[in-house]
């Protein structure tokens, strides 16, 4: 069935999978940007006591516009899936990469304070990492939203890879687990993050097919 309005099927319509939405920080970030931008003119007016107009402006860019330009990045930088595809909105243009298409499925964890878990997807020489989960070393954190996790734990069961399928079945465990409100030992994202940090790893890990299976 084809929806009216979007002309897109229920499958297909895109779905934010980002785990921490840009509107989130909106208000900080328009904050931010005119905060560079005062400075960014009182560095200029400062500068014209000693310098000529056109030298004080370009001290006044050179002060704000990196932080702007910083805003302004941030905000364009989306994740959305669409069926299998995932597309990734950058500063410029868009990156996207194929589920179906697959050629290497791996969950990482980065162990910190912090640590995360993301998802990474490659597609022949195409790389794309989709975060789905952080935690803090006190047991707080962020997840992927019910919806997100639904939907890419769809469509990487559509991957004819076994790994992808077995991280599949992981996310639809998170996905239980969240519904649930289950505890944080009874999810499988977080029983990986802190399996890692049990190895006091500090550099990123890669979960072995063994690893995945035993989070199912």
């Amino acid at each position: 069935m084809v929806d009216g309005q979007s002309g897109q099927s229920p499958a297909t319509e895109p779905v934010g999978i980002d785990l921490v939405a840009p509107e989130v920080f909106a208000p900080m970030l328009r904050r931010l940007a005119l905060a560079a931008l005062g400075v960014g003119v009182g560095a200029a007016l400062l500068s014209a006591v000693w310098l000529s107009w056109p030298y004080a402006i370009l001290i006044g860019l050179v002060v704000a516009v990196p932080t702007i330009g910083y805003v302004f990045a941030f905000q364009r930088r989306r994740l959305w899936l669409s069926g299998t595809v995932i597309r990734a909105h950058r500063l410029v243009g868009e990156h996207t990469v194929d589920l179906a298409d697959a050629t290497g499925v791996q969950l990482l964890v980065y162990p910190a304070r912090l640590s995360r878990i993301v998802l990474r997807v490659t597609v022949g020489g195409d790389t794309q990492l989709v975060p789905l989960a952080m935690y803090t070393d006190v047991g707080s954190g962020r997840e992927l939203h019910l919806l997100g996790l639904r939907k890419l734990a769809d469509a990487l069961a559509a991957s004819e890879l076994a790994a992808a399928i077995a991280i599949s079945e992981v996310l639809v465990g998170q996905l239980r687990a969240e519904a649930r409100d289950a505890g944080l030992d009874e999810r499988p994202l977080y029983r990986a993050v802190r399996s890692v940090r049990s190895k006091d790893s500090v550099s990123p890990v890669v979960l072995t097919d063994s690893e995945v299976a035993a989070l199912g």
